[in-house]
C-alpha cells in the first residue's frame, strides 16, 4: 500500500486531472472514505516502526496538513539471557510556586573550598606573635656589673684599649678596643672585643694620620658598634692623650651619635682622657697631641684623668709593672660604684638614674673621688668629705663653681642610727650643695666598712 501511495505521488499531476476526469473525480471526492487515509497511516506507521533508530524520530510523508499520532517509545525486548532492566526512582513531585517563609536567622553552612583563604586577612596576627629574630652570633654579652643605665665603654687607641679592659674585667661586656695596630691588644682581651682598623700599623702619633684612619673607617667602626653593642644609652669613649690614634679619637664623634640615634638612646657620649704625666709631657708631640684632644673635648660631658697623679697615689704601693693596671682598675671601679649605687634602693636617702643621667649630661669637666672618715663624729665632717675626695681623686682639682653635684655615703647600721652622726652628715650635705648649683645625694647602709665612705661627683668646670 505505501508504494502504492508513493507511486501515486510520485505521478505527474495531469495523471488525475485529465479534462474528461476533472468533474467525475470531483464529483465523487467527497465520497472517499476516511478508510483510506486512515489505511496509509497505519502502513507508514508500521514502516517507521521497522526502520526506526533510536533516538530519532521519523518525519510524517503525509504533507503538512496531517498530523502524525504520537507514537509511543517501544518497549526493549527481555530475554531470559537479557538483564532485568533496574526501575527509574520516581522523580519528586515539583516545588509549589507558593512563596514559603524564610527563618529569622539564616543557617550559615561551610562552604566548600573555593581556594580562597578568608584566614589571610588576619595573617598579621601571626606576624607579631612570632618570637623575635635570634640575634646576631656577634653581639657581646649583656653586661653582667650592676648599674642604673645601660651603658658601653669604647676604648681608642693603646691608651684607651688598657683602661677599657679594666671595665671588662669588672663584668661590663659590652666594651669594644678600637685600634690601628694589633700590637696594642691588652693580654687577656679576646678577638670579639677587638677592631682592628685598616690602612694603618699604628700611626706613629701622628695625630693627622690617625684622623684619616678613623675617619675613613668611620662606618666600620659604627657597624661594629651596632652588631656587637646592641642597644645602649649611654657611651663612655676611652682615650689616652698624647698619642696619635686616641688624641684623634673625637673625629668619630659624628658617628658615636648616629650610632646613638639608630637606637633611639636616651643618653649620649662621655668621653674619659688620660692626661700624659709631666716626664711624657716634656715631649712636644705628646704635648701637642694632648692638648689638642682636650680641646675637643672640652664643650662635652668629659672626665679627665691625671696620670701623674696617680702614679703618686700608688708609688711605694705597688711595683711598676702593675702601676698602671692598678691605675686603670680603681678608676674602673671608682665610677662603677656611683653606677651601680644608683641603682640601689637606700632606707635613708637614695640617688637614682636620672640624678645619675643628670650629672653625666652636664657639659663640661667632671671631678670625681673618694675618701674614707674613720672618725665620724667630728663636726667639721662636710669639710673633711669634700676635701678628702678631691684630694685623694685621679682628676686634677677643679676651679671655680661646679653646675652639678653628687655626694653619696656609705655608713654602717651603727652609724646610721647615732643621732650625732646622723647630724653631721646634713652638715656635710650642706657643705657640698653650697658649692654646686645642684647637688643630689644619697645615703646607703652597708656592713664591715672601714669607715664612713664617701664619693663624689663635681660636674660642669
Amino acid at each position: 500500500m505505501a508504494s502504492t501511495v508513493k507511486n501515486m505521488k510520485s505521478m505527474p499531476k495531469s495523471y488525475f486531472y485529465t479534462d474528461d476526469s476533472v468533474k467525475s473525480i470531483t464529483k465523487h471526492e467527497g465520497k472517499m472514505s476516511d478508510n483510506f487515509y486512515k489505511e496509509a497511516a497505519a502502513e507508514v506507521v508500521r514502516d517507521a516502526a521497522g526502520k526506526k533508530v533510536e533516538g530519532v524520530q521519523q518525519p510524517a510523508t503525509l504533507g503538512s496538513h496531517m498530523s502524525s499520532p504520537e507514537i509511543p517509545e517501544a518497549e526493549p525486548e527481555v530475554t531470559p539471557e537479557s538483564p532485568v532492566p533496574e526501575s527509574t526512582p520516581a522523580s519528586p513531585a515539583p516545588a509549589s510556586e507558593a512563596p514559603q517563609e524564610q527563618p529569622a536567622h539564616p543557617v550559615v553552612e561551610d562552604t566548600p573550598d573555593d581556594g580562597f583563604d578568608d584566614f589571610d586577612d588576619f595573617d598579621f596576627v601571626e606576624a607579631y606573635d612570632d618570637d623575635p629574630v635570634a640575634a646576631d652570633e656577634r653581639m657581646l654579652p649583656e653586661n653582667s656589673a650592676a648599674s642604673a643605665i645601660k651603658c658601653a665603654f669604647l676604648g681608642v687607641g693603646g691608651g684607651g684599649g688598657k683602661l677599657a679592659k679594666a671595665f671588662l674585667d669588672l663584668g661590663f661586656h659590652k666594651t669594644l678596643l678600637i685600634n690601628t695596630t694589633v700590637k696594642d691588644q691588652p693580654e687577656g682581651v679576646s678577638a670579639e672585643h677587638f677592631l682592628l682598623l685598616p690602612g694603618a700599623d699604628g700611626v706613629g702619633k701622628d695625630i693627622e694620620l690617625g684622623k684619616k684612619v678613623l675617619e675613613n673607617n668611620s662606618a666600620l667602626v659604627e657597624d661594629a658598634i651596632r652588631t656587637r653593642i646592641g642597644k645602649v644609652d649611654w657611651l663612655f669613649v676611652l682615650a689616652g692623650g698624647g698619642g696619635g690614634t686616641g688624641s684623634a679619637s673625637r673625629i668619630l664623634d659624628g658617628a658615636f651619635n648616629r650610632y646613638l640615634r639608630s637606637v633611639e638612646a636616651a643618653g649620649q657620649v662621655v668621653y674619659v682622657v688620660t692626661r700624659p704625666t709631666a716626664q711624657e709631657l716634656l715631649n712636644p708631640t705628646i704635648a701637642s697631641n694632648y692638648e689638642h684632644l682636650l680641646s675637643e673635648v672640652a664643650l662635652q660631658p668629659h672626665i679627665m684623668i691625671d696620670n701623674e697623679k696617680q702614679l703618686q697615689l700608688l708609688r711605694g704601693k705597688v711595683g711598676m709593672l702593675d702601676l698602671y693596671p692598678s691605675a686603670n682598675r680603681n678608676f674602673a671601679k671608682l665610677l662603677w660604684q656611683v653606677l651601680k649605687l644608683a641603682d640601689e634602693t637606700s632606707p635613708i636617702q637614695s640617688f637614682d638614674s636620672k640624678d645619675l643621667e643628670r650629672v653625666l649630661s652636664t657639659t663640661g669637666r667632671m671631678v670625681i673621688g673618694s675618701t674614707v672618715a674613720r672618725d665620724v663624729n667630728k663636726q667639721d665632717l662636710g669639710s673633711i668629705l669634700y676635701q678628702g675626695c678631691l684630694k685623694s681623686s685621679p682628676c686634677p682639682a677643679p676651679a671655680g663653681k661646679a653646675s652639678t653635684g653628687v655626694m653619696l655615703l656609705i655608713v654602717t647600721p651603727a652609724m646610721a642610727s647615732n643621732p650625732s652622726v646622723s647630724k653631721n652628715l646634713e652638715a656635710a650635705f650642706s657643705y657640698v650643695g653650697g658649692r654646686t648649683d645642684t647637688l643630689f645625694s644619697g645615703v646607703y647602709v652597708k656592713q664591715r666598712l672601714p669607715g664612713l665612705i664617701a664619693i663624689s661627683v663635681i660636674a660642669g668646670f
